[in-house]
């Protein structure tokens, strides 16, 4: 007997097409942060008016006294400040950023009602009215499953294979076109993982630089007006830590919302693929 043909996928083209675009964001969006948290740093919290004694010489950071109000005291929090409001806006930027990219690879519709339609078009034998809704649903779900349907439609055709062949062929497509959407689903999701951390861990950098700072000024000075401005760093040491756990908390939960979504649309996908391969065992032995 004839040796057997290993994979129709071997001789077949894969229908799946790699997917373009950069990752720009990733690497322009930390440094925007950075510059735009030392700018709301300097210029809104370090604003001149909000304190009773300026530095008139300004510079990259002014030493400014007698802060008026709440924000004020924040920036004498010290340089780690700007540090921890570029983190908080890097976890603005990407929750937007994974927000926008996970909806759109939710697709148009849910993808259970999705993958029962199809479902019922391939249990009729109607494969183009099922790669018809794959392109009205869109999203992840719909991508794999019209690759799949591609090969799905080749295969009922092929007389050159086994139906184990063509069924692995199936799955192979499905396979291939899975490893081109959860990229694309879990990128830049190591940014929100990696803040939840970092934020903290540097606000507490802050916090201790602000206590020797203040200690040091107390085994100085002494007396009962250092101990007032030992309370006073203190106080603003502790801004340090207010920011940096508000950051990594905020971050802690946008990366459980959108890793929950993740999972559904992966599961979404596994469905997907096990569908077709059913469905083509069953209608075409």
């Amino acid at each position: 007997m004839a040796e057997t043909k290993p994979n129709a996928a071997a001789k077949a083209s894969s229908s799946t097409k790699t997917q373009g675009g950069g990752n720009a964001i990733s690497y322009l969006a930390p440094i925007v942060c950075i510059i735009a948290g030392y700018a709301v740093w300097r210029f809104i919290l370090g604003n001149p008016d909000g304190f009773s004694k300026p530095d008139d010489l300004g510079g990259f950071w002014p030493a400014h006294k007698g802060p008026l109000g709440a924000w004020n005291k924040m920036y004498e929090g010290g340089i780690i400040v700007p540090l921890l409001i570029g983190f908080f806006f890097m976890v603005v930027v990407f929750s937007i950023e994974r927000f926008l990219t996970i909806r759109k690879a939710t697709g148009t519709a849910p993808n259970s009602d999705f993958v029962r339609k199809v479902q019922f078009e391939l249990a009729n034998k109607n494969v183009d009215a099922a790669i018809a809704l794959c392109d009205k649903q869109k999203g992840s779900v719909g991508n794999v499953m019209k690759a799949g349907l591609k090969k799905y439609k080749e295969m009922i055709s092929s007389g050159e294979f086994s139906t184990d062949q063509k069924v692995a062929a199936i799955q192979k497509e499905v396979e291939e076109a899975t490893a081109l959407e959860l990229p694309m689903l879990q990128k830049n999701l190591v940014f929100l993982s990696t803040l939840t951390s970092l934020g903290t861990l540097v606000a507490l950098l802050g916090t201790v630089l602000g206590m020797i700072k203040s200690f040091s000024s107390l085994g100085e000075e002494g007396g009962s007006g250092a101990a007032a401005e030992l309370a006073a760093g203190i106080s603003e040491a502790l801004y340090n830590t207010a920011l940096g756990i508000g950051t990594s908390s905020v971050a802690l939960m946008m990366y459980n919302v959108f890793t929950t979504k993740i999972d559904s649309i992966t599961y979404g996908i596994d469905e997907s693929g096990f569908t077709l391969t059913q469905s083509f065992v069953s209608q075409y032995k």
